[in-house]
Parts: C-alpha cells; structure tokens; sequence
C-alpha cells in the first residue's frame, strides 16, 4: 500500500471532475491513472468512495493512495551528436537539435541531451543543482521539439549562477518563430500566467489560479506574409523571454489567437488546412540568440544560431508572398551576424572563449 496524502481543492478545481483534478493536482501521472485510483477505490471524497466523474466540491477533503515511487534513474553516457558552440571548465553551450529531449523521463528513460552529456564530459564533470541524478547538466530546458541554443554546466557553483541569472532575468533568451495570421503592431507583450490544464495535464494554459505562475514574453515583428486560401497569412516575430515556464511561447501566442506555426498541440486558432502548417512536423520555434555572463571570468558572452533547414525550407517558401520586412530585421539580424556565428563555432572547436 502506498502513502495516504490529503488535500482541498482550490477555487480553479471546484466544479471540476475527480479524475481531472487528481492529474493536474500531480497526485497521479495522468488523468487515465487517476481514473483507474478512483475505481480501485484508493480515493476517497470526505471519507466516502466517489465515481471518478464527481464534480469537486469547495467543502471536499480528498485522500488518495500515492502510487509508490519508481527507482531512480541510473543515466548511462550515449554518443549523441552533440553541436557544441562554446565549451571550458564551468560552461557549455550548444545548439539542440529538435527531438532532443532535454532529461530522462518515465516515458523516455534514455536518448536525451543528459545522457549525450554524460557521454561527452563524464557524469562527475557536470553539475548536479538541480538535486536529481537524471538532470545532470542541466540549467534550463528547451521543449523536446524546439531547437537552438540552450546552456549547461559543469560544475555545481556554475550552474547555481547561471540559474540565478536566469531568475534574475540577466540572461538574455531570444527565439524566432513564424505564427498564424498578420499580427498588426509592431511590437507586443504578453503578461499572463500560466498553469497546468485541469483537463490535460501535459499541456499548460494561461488562467488565474492560486497555482499559476507568473510569465512574460515579448515580441517583435520582423516579417509579414500575405494570406492565401486555406491560410490566415503568417507573422515572423523575434521573442524574448522574461520568465522561462514550460511551453511558455507556445502557450502565450496560442493565448494571443496566433499559434505557431506546426505545433501539434497548441492549435486554437490555427487554419484546419494541413496545408497550412507548411510541411512541418514540428511547431516553428528556434532559440537563436543567447547572451549570459560567465560565472567565473564575469565576461559576457552572445552567441547566435541560424535556423534548421526544416524551419529555413518553410520561411523561404513564403518569399513571394511577403509583405516586407520591418525595421527590426535589420536589428535583429545586423550585418555580420553570420560571420560571427561562424567565429564563435570556430573558437568553440578550438576549445577557447568567444
């Protein structure tokens, strides 16, 4: 028998179904496992067992049966192609290629960016801050499917500052992405909190919860292009992250009515025309500019990452159909810009700084 834990809902669960709760509330890893506790009767509602279907009440006192934890992770080094930009003794940063999955999980126990990084530095030569062995490395996250430049650290006092900076938003996260439709300003910010759904909990959702965290992205337009039949047209803009909550771009230009082009899961809004998501199997969201301080030396460090030819394919078929290109292309993409993401991969091979 597992452990018995207890809580009461909040206001953003009541009315909601048992089952639902019981998965967004992280009792159980999905909503069919919540389900199935329901029917074995290890749930019950104010001391009585209840069909998974019950509508939660504010008065209800729900106990459950924890599931009884899986064995730790035991991550072996595998040799993953790793697109090392930058490397010293505290600091790596590289460029992750979509499917990459950043950490083991129950569903994905090997193959992720750990485990290629455990195969290139050794499990002892990477940072453990974030007190799980299978997170070795690991400062921040990139979706599964996005790609571009994400950081790692070597040792425990690097990653603890490079973290830090990244809550003190003085680590600079830029991402382009191509979404639906012709966005009008320029410029734009979207200030909205984001919480788990109630109903899946894979997927995140911007709504007021006691459980909903903060989360600021900004945006600037740099390219427009006109709409044809089965499209809305399309927006390249330049993101950049304030806060760093899971799906967060995703979620927040879902929010704004102009989901990213190819994403399989955050789709309000988007054009039904397969058609319209332009031959990607991947939602179009590429980290291309990172900018930190190194923790030892205190020098900052910029780096940047052209797009992935699958992105590149679908952006250049849009050409003709562009409706120009904003001041800020020019900013964003300032001459040299590619000459100096080829120096620092060449200064990265090298081994040295940038």
């Amino acid at each position: 028998m597992g452990r018995l834990l207890s809580f009461r809902p909040d206001p953003p669960y009541w009315g909601e179904r048992l089952d639902a709760v019981l998965a967004a509330h992280g009792c159980y890893a999905s909503r069919s496992a919540a389900a199935r506790a329901v029917e074995e009767g290890r749930v019950t509602v104010s001391g009585k067992t209840v069909a998974k279907k019950h509508a939660v009440q504010a008065t209800d006192f729900i106990v459950y049966e924890a599931d009884e934890e899986a064995a730790p992770l035991r991550v072996c080094g595998e040799p993953i192609p790793l697109d090392i930009r930058f490397e010293d003794d505290e600091v790596i940063v590289l460029s992750k290629q979509a499917g990459l999955i950043c950490h083991p999980a129950a569903d994905h126990p090997d193959g992720t960016l750990v485990n290629a990084l455990v195969y290139h530095c050794g499990a002892d030569h990477l940072c453990n801050v974030q007190g799980e062995d299978d997170r070795l490395g690991i400062v921040h996250r990139l979706d599964g499917d996005t790609s571009g430049l994400m950081l790692a650290a070597k040792t425990n006092e690097a990653g603890e500052a490079l973290m830090q900076a990244i809550r003190e938003k003085a680590v600079e996260r830029r991402y382009l992405a191509l979404v639906h439709g012709v966005i009008g300003p320029d410029t734009g910010m979207v200030d909205a909190p984001i919480d788990r759904s109630l109903r899946d909990r894979t997927r995140r959702c911007v709504r007021e919860a006691p459980s909903a965290r903060e989360s600021i992205t900004t945006f600037r337009v740099l390219e427009r292009f006109d709409a044809e039949p089965g499209d809305d047209g399309y927006t390249l803009i330049d993101c950049k992250l304030f806060t760093g909550r899971t799906h967060q771009i995703r979620v927040h230009m879902e929010y704004t009515r102009h989901p990213l082009v190819g994403d399989p899961m955050y789709t309000s809004g988007a054009p039904k025309a397969p058609r319209a998501s332009l031959g990607l199997a991947r939602q179009f969201l590429h980290s291309f500019t990172l900018g930190f301080e190194h923790p030892e030396t205190g020098e900052y460090l910029e780096f940047f990452d052209e797009l992935p030819e699958d992105l590149q394919t679908a952006l250049d078929g849009l050409a003709p159909r562009s409706m120009g290109k904003t001041p800020f292309w020019d900013e964003t993409f300032a001459p040299g810009l590619a000459q100096k993401t080829a120096s620092d991969s060449d200064v990265a091979a090298e081994g040295g700084r940038a």
